[in-house]
């Protein structure tokens, strides 16, 4: 019989070259090299190099998260909004494609518990997950003092194992757990293998050359969307 809860089934989408075609952190850095608040000149080949050890897998959970996060270091959430809102508005819109867009309404619109949980910090994917109309988002979170970004994260960082482990506290918090559901989880990272193999139905979103091999090998779904 089909459950007539609808909270029935659980919908996670990766954000980063699944539904947005390319990398928050990696354009955010882009973005503040072009407005002038970074140097491109010492800081571009690292924004090259930590982009590069990531797709590889090579790369540390906490040296490639504070390495994104120390982009906000010494400012406001106040000081950062106008650049923010230019970075959605400019950056991250043009690069939501409409098959993404109708992949996530159709899971919206089934009634699903629907997530985006990302490595990328909260304070740069929150608009991304709001324009999506994604209520919930798990992210890397920021350490914040005196209400100033200190550059540094906290908690557990919502990458690799880490995002299973985020998803099950989330979960907790709202008197759930994952067996509750029918889960579904979207990605094209062999980052998010540890994510993929603890829910039902695991979809390869053009996968990487890792994931592709995983999802050949576990009979997983993969996807290609039109971007």
């Amino acid at each position: 019989m089909e459950s007539t809860d609808p909270l029935a089934n659980l919908t996670l989408f990766d954000l980063d070259h699944t539904l947005l075609t390319g990398d928050s952190d990696v354009l955010w850095c882009d973005f503040l090299i072009e407005q002038g608040v970074l140097e491109r000149a010492s800081f571009g080949a690292r924004n090259a190099d930590m982009d590069a050890r990531y797709h590889a897998g090579t790369v540390g959970v906490e040296e490639f998260a504070n390495f994104y996060v120390g982009t906000l270091a010494g400012r406001t959430a106040q000081d950062w909004e106008p650049l923010r809102q230019m970075f959605l508005s400019t950056v991250i819109v043009p690069r939501i494609g409409r098959a993404a867009r109708d992949l996530v309404n159709q899971h919206l619109r089934a009634g699903d518990l629907v997530v985006m949980t990302t490595a990328t910090n909260r304070f740069i994917t929150e608009l991304t997950a709001q324009h999506f109309g994604i209520e919930h988002l798990i992210a890397t979170e920021v350490e914040m003092q005196a209400q100033h970004f200190t550059g540094r994260t906290t908690g557990t960082l919502n990458m690799r194992e880490g995002k299973v482990t985020r998803l099950h506290d989330w979960l907790a918090a709202i008197g759930r757990r994952i067996g509750d559901f029918d889960s579904t989880a979207y990605s094209d990272s062999s980052n998010d293998l540890p994510l993929l193999q603890v829910v039902d139905r695991a979809v390869a979103v053009d996968p990487d050359a890792r994931l592709q091999v995983t999802a050949q090998a576990q009979g997983w779904s993969i996807l290609r969307l039109p971007r």
